[in-house]
């Protein structure tokens, strides 16, 4: 696993420039484009293409949209709505890579289970130096990673997911309230404004 992370670094180096990111797009977009409309990647592109120009009314509901204004706007979003679409096929790929990964390891395909382990157990040391650095010396190590880093219940150190989603939804919403309370405060007119451009958006 280490020997194929190391060949293909230079291309994840590549992958990951944001200048070739957008030419791959740009490709992605030209291609579907000149696909067949009876052909599912013809469909998908003028499915895109509504979406696009229904976002292209909606900003101009909200403000003066001309033809140079139009054209980038359109440019813009159906560069945006590809791009989404290819992180999101990425990181259901990703996470499909390495259930397949576990499962490999699990079940000791191709006898593979030692490569994995080991490639896994010098990241999770790399993880770990971090924290070992800052340890005093009268804290025993098992204590300090059971209090930080690896509890004696074998749960994460962290809270679950949906905690975590609450106190975020929560801490924002917090946020906007008091964001709004001081507009209310010290600048109604922009206050005014806003809704104003809320109502222009959404009649």
């Amino acid at each position: 696993m280490s020997v194929i992370k190391l060949l293909s670094a230079p291309i994840r180096t590549v992958v990951r420039f944001p200048l070739f990111q957008l030419i791959i797009v740009i490709v992605v977009i030209l291609w579907l484009q000149a696909a067949d409309d009876a052909s599912t990647f013809g469909q998908i592109f003028n499915s895109l293409d509504k979406l696009v120009d229904s976002t292209v009314q909606l900003f101009s509901r909200i403000f003066t949209v001309k033809s140079f204004t139009k054209s980038w706007l359109t440019s813009g979003f159906m560069i945006a709505y590809v791009y989404l679409a290819c992180l999101l096929i990425l990181l259901l790929w990703r996470v499909i890579f390495r259930a397949a990964i576990d499962l490999m390891g699990k079940r000791n395909f191709l006898w593979s289970r030692n490569l994995i382990a080991r490639d896994r157990g010098i990241q999770a040391y790399r993880a770990w130096l971090p924290l070992e650095k800052i340890r005093p010396s009268d804290i025993p190590q098992k204590t300090w990673e059971e209090q930080f880093a690896w509890p004696a219940n074998n749960e994460p150190p962290y809270p679950p997911l949906t905690r975590r989603l609450l106190r975020g939804a929560a801490t924002y919403t917090a946020l906007l309230l008091i964001v709004v309370a001081l507009l209310e405060i010290f600048a109604p007119s922009v206050l005014a404004w806003l809704g104003q451009l809320t109502k222009m958006g959404f009649g």
